[in-house]
């Protein structure tokens, strides 16, 4: 549980292993990380044909762990699920102080319901002893080096392992890129201006909703939520939630925005909205969540310090809102119950600079979640990095289609040459 003060209490993490078909000519291990926080490794190794090619499956064993408390690794729930529904449901737009009061309940609501599910454990799943676990793992693989490929989320998880080991850094790639460095305000204010750049792209291109519009309809929702047959309501909070889930991939989540944005505009339907919202915060018919949400909290909140005033906070949401009319209120307080966490995240390692041998980081120039800022950032950060950049929108650039990237990555993974920085169009 703890590498600090090591004593009885452990994690059992799950493991899964795609096998090299090539046996012959196999080169390794690749360790996989789809992001999330909280998305599952052991799930993505599984769908290992249609996470990488057959070139690279043929000759690589493609490995994944679910992280501590993640999907089949002892996962922890805070809330129940009528606890989930009235959380995520909630509206966080923030106009009076009773608004503000709500939140900060919830908040700390939360924050206490996961200390006392974890227990002992709340402070131990953070990504520093993610890294760990995975270097431990590979060393019960016997692997020299460990070969990596992280999305999101995975790159984080990839850098820290490169700072805490670099000598034992194989061949890695960084994809979609987060800044280690950056805070949770700094996150927030990147990402609501990613999302927004997205879905200004979505507004100029498909001419059927402006931006303008779109917020027009979140004040109304705030005034009066849309409510279904069951009693289940689309606030602003659901609504942002379902739009953003569409940016992630424009040839298939824009229009299925524009499709669930006139039923609820022009016919006051909610059901496709909250249809959305619903496949991303892995919410079933029957109204079961996976714990998915929760531990992307508790991960967080174990990565980040928030020790902002809430003088500070409502400074930071100005200026957000100035720069995101859509999604900065909502990102506002985003991880507010970081700042009522019961343990203190683990010290990271320092992430300025980290040489380790030839790398490639990956980011896509209107990429909403993970703005190509960020990748240019980590970029700088590893000595001598190769950096891929996608000329396109959605989340992330490997195997999305694009042949120069897939290529590359292939190639790297195959020959161990990350070769130049390189610029690739959809």
């Amino acid at each position: 549980m703890d590498y600090n003060a090591i004593d009885a209490n452990t994690f059992t993490l799950y493991v899964s292993r795609h096998l090299a078909t090539d046996k012959k000519n196999r080169l390794g291990t690749i360790f996989v990380n789809p992001g999330g926080p909280g998305g599952s490794a052991v799930d993505y190794a599984q769908a290992a044909t249609q996470v990488v090619s057959e070139a690279i499956t043929s000759r690589y064993d493609i490995l994944g762990f679910d992280p501590r408390g993640v999907g089949k690794s002892q996962p922890t729930r805070c809330l129940t699920d009528k606890e989930e529904d009235n959380y995520i449901t909630a509206d966080t737009t923030v106009i009076t102080k009773n608004d503000l009061n709500l939140i900060l309940a919830q908040a700390k609501y939360f924050a206490a319901a996961c200390a006392r599910n974890a227990g002992p454990k709340i402070g131990h799943y953070g990504s520093v002893e993610a890294a760990k676990d995975m270097e431990l793992l590979r060393g019960l693989l016997k692997e020299p080096k460990l070969n990596y490929l992280g999305k999101s989320y995975g790159t984080f998880l990839g850098t820290l392992y490169a700072a805490l080991f670099p000598t034992k850094v194989g061949r890695l790639v960084l994809d979609g890129a987060i800044d280690p460095n950056a805070t949770n305000a700094q996150q927030n204010l990147i990402q609501a201006v990613g999302f927004e750049t997205a879905l200004i792209d979505y507004t100029k291109k498909n001419k059927n909703y402006s931006q303008q519009e779109i917020v027009d309809f979140l004040n109304t929702l705030h005034a009066k939520p849309l409510v279904l047959p069951n009693g289940r309501k689309l606030t602003p909070s659901i609504a942002i939630i379902a739009i953003a889930s569409t940016l992630y991939d424009n040839s298939t989540g824009w229009p299925n925005l524009t499709n669930a944005l006139t039923a609820a505009i022009k016919n006051g339907d909610a059901r496709p909205l909250i249809s959305l919202a619903d496949d991303y915060n892995s919410r079933d018919a029957n109204g079961h969540y996976t714990n998915e949400n929760d531990i992307a909290q508790v991960i967080s909140c174990s990565d980040l310090t928030e020790n902002r005033t809430m003088a500070q906070m409502n400074a930071d949401g100005a200026k957000m809102k100035k720069l995101a009319p859509v999604f900065g209120p909502y990102l506002t307080y985003a991880g507010l119950a970081c700042k009522y966490w019961k343990q203190k995240p683990s010290a990271k390692p320092a992430m300025k600079k980290i040489k380790t041998t030839p790398i490639i980081v990956i980011g896509v120039t209107k990429d909403p979640a993970t703005p190509y800022a960020w990748a240019k950032t980590l970029a700088t950060i590893f000595t001598g990095s190769t950096l891929i950049t996608f000329n396109g929108e959605g989340h992330t650039g490997h195997n999305r289609g694009n042949k120069c990237v897939d290529l590359i990555v292939d190639n790297y993974f195959l020959t161990g040459k990350a070769g130049p920085s390189a610029s690739c169009s959809s």
